[in-house]
């Protein structure tokens, strides 16, 4: 079968499927990222849960890239490589839209804002000052690596919150919800401050316009995001058949149509929010039967998961690394952790914590992995594009310090949430505001009326 995919491959594209073509090269760089995936989660040590397979998948294609003779036949282009990040990028945060708990996100509006804008605001601000003066980046340049490193990875943070939740850890005060929620939101804000800043240093209007910009693509991704979710509510209609599978389509798609077409009017930092607000709206206006549309969201990350780490892992030339620019970024990241896990456990003082469960939270906030990898190399392809080489410099160190990032907060991160999670949070198993909604309520046996259904069950 493999053989006469290739072989039906070949004949449509010709030389494009051969070694050193497009073509081949991504198709190697995905089934070595799901082979680095699947050993670095076989890898267990006593009483520690798994590593993130992501891991293994940013050290595959790091290691394609890096090995001669491999490396000139796993080649991918540039072009390709932007548009799968940002596909990955809009199906997680589809993904963590529709995790989201409405009820609990009410109750804790609050502390999710404190959350999410607290800890990511002082540490870009604090890692934007320590690279100024460690690593030599210019301020604005300083602000664009304090933005990548800002952000928190929901592809560690958002399945260690799922499973947490699942078994009843934290859910009575909405911990696991707030976290992915306040994760979004983080995520959004550190995207909206990468591209105003992004914007400019590449751009040649004034310093205001860029900052009225910024704000621009807040509001307009909202006020988009909104329109496309009730629009969803309508269509497709409940009495359709195969509607699972149609409302899937729907959300998939303009989610992705958000992320690239909002990159194609110059808007590129409301293509997130956009899509984070849809999914909420969809998921909130679905109520339970969002949860099949949610499996399916997760099969679409399961495949775009592998491309998006390895070809992060891709961008990186070990033989072209500054040795100091590995040290003294490494320094600034760390430096900024402290500060993210110290300013986290200052804005959730007054939220109605115990101790233990404000310790989770700051060491919840810690992992870097999807964002990082999304937007880590947009900065050095726009300077490729220029053709500036002092540009295309800065554009690699924060390519650099975003992979090291990944590579130290990813499994440290995931290793401290499933650790810390049983051990400081309180558990729950009747609760039934906060845990997951069950899927036998989105289908009730005999025809019965799905909403007396689940209030029996």
């Amino acid at each position: 079968m493999g053989a006469m995919v290739f072989g039906v491959v070949w004949a449509i594209t010709g030389k494009e499927c051969l070694p050193g073509r497009n073509l081949f090269g991504l198709v190697i760089l995905f089934l070595c990222s799901v082979c680095g995936g699947k050993l670095v989660g076989l890898v267990q040590f006593p009483r520690l849960p798994p590593l993130p397979p992501l891991l293994g998948m940013l050290l595959a294609g790091l290691v394609l890239r890096n090995v001669p003779y491999v490396t000139d036949a796993v080649y991918i282009e540039q072009t390709w490589s932007s548009a799968l990040r940002n596909v990955a990028l809009a199906i997680i945060l589809t993904r963590a839209g529709l995790g989201l708990n409405p009820a609990a996100l009410r109750r804790l509006k609050g502390v999710c804002v404190r959350l999410a804008v607290g800890p990511c605001t002082i540490e870009a601000s604090t890692i934007a000052v320590i690279s100024h003066f460690l690593l030599g980046l210019p301020w604005i340049w300083g602000f664009i690596l304090g933005f990548v490193l800002a952000a928190v990875s929901p592809a560690v943070v958002v399945p260690s919150m799922l499973l947490l939740q699942k078994d009843g850890y934290g859910v009575q005060k909405g911990i696991p919800t707030l976290l992915m929620a306040a994760g979004s939101f983080d995520d959004i804000l550190a995207i909206t401050g990468f591209s105003t800043c992004l914007g400019m240093a590449f751009g040649t209007g004034s310093t205001w316009f860029n900052l009225l910009k910024g704000l621009l693509e807040v509001v307009g991704g909202m006020v988009a995001g909104v329109l496309m979710g009730l629009f969803i509510h309508f269509f497709p209609s409940d009495d359709q058949a195969e509607l699972v599978q149609r409302r899937s389509y729907l959300l998939l798609t303009l989610a992705l149509f958000s992320v690239f077409g909002s990159h194609a009017v110059g808007f590129a930092g409301a293509g997130g929010l956009c899509t984070l607000v849809l999914a909420f709206i969809a998921g909130l206006s679905w109520g339970s039967a969002k949860v099949p549309v949610a499996a399916i969201v997760g099969v679409a990350w399961d495949i775009f998961q592998p491309l998006l780490f390895g070809l992060i892992g891709a961008e990186i030339v070990i033989s072209t690394l500054n040795p100091s620019t590995v040290g003294l970024g490494v320094a600034a990241l760390l430096v900024g952790l402290v500060v993210r896990v110290c300013v986290t456990y200052l804005v959730v003082l007054f939220a109605g914590f115990t101790l233990k469960e404000k310790i989770f939270i700051s060491l919840a906030w810690m992992p870097k992995a999807t964002v990082q990898a999304a937007i880590g190399s947009t900065a050095l392809d726009l300077a490729r594009s220029k053709g500036d080489a002092v540009l295309e410099g800065y554009g690699l160190q924060v390519l650099t310090v975003a992979v090291l990032a990944i590579l130290i907060t990813a499994p440290i991160g995931a290793v401290a949430i499933g650790l810390a999670g049983p051990r400081l949070l309180q558990r729950y198993t009747s609760m039934p505001e906060e845990q997951p909604e069950k899927p036998e309520a989105a289908a009730a046996p005999d025809g019965k009326d799905n909403a007396t259904y689940e209030s029996k069950l």
